[in-house]
């Protein structure tokens, strides 16, 4: 193992911790496939990766309390199909901080997080609660716009 990976695992493991999951090496499996990746990862890509280690319940389950604790966050992309990336530092089980823009890409559907593109406030009326913003830029990326 490189120093990379001993670093990232260690990184894993806090993270885990932090969130009162046990470490588990499906919990770890998961969290370094959605992070190897530049773009967000939907369950059933997942289930093509580690099908044969974790099966769809139990990769279900990963996801979805790594959602309720704010570990990771759910893109919709053009098909309606769930996708999933690394949340930023900020995000806790209470409120997820990852309100930036997503950008999908037409041709292949792949979503990418634009972290930098932040949404302004949106005020909504007294005695509403707003839960989550979604913003989605949708073009062609990179590797579509060379093929093309």
């Amino acid at each position: 193992m490189t120093s990379v990976t001993n670093e990232k695992e260690r990184d894993f493991i806090k993270l885990l911790k932090q969130n009162a999951l046990k470490v588990t090496p499906h919990r770890m499996r998961v969290l370094n496939e959605i992070t190897q990746k530049d773009a967000a990862i939907s369950q059933p890509d997942l289930e093509k990766i580690v099908g044969k280690e974790i099966d769809r319940v139990t990769l279900y389950r990963i996801l979805s309390s790594f959602e309720e604790k704010g570990i990771v966050h759910k893109i919709f992309d053009l098909n309606g199909t769930a996708t999933y990336a690394i949340c930023s530092s900020d995000c806790t089980a209470d409120h997820h901080h990852d309100q930036h823009v997503h950008f999908i890409c037409s041709i292949c559907n792949s979503v990418f997080c634009l972290e930098e593109i932040s949404l302004p406030k949106i005020p909504v009326p007294e005695k509403f609660t707003l839960h989550a913003i979604a913003l989605n830029a949708v073009g062609l990326c990179d590797n579509c716009q060379q093929e093309k």
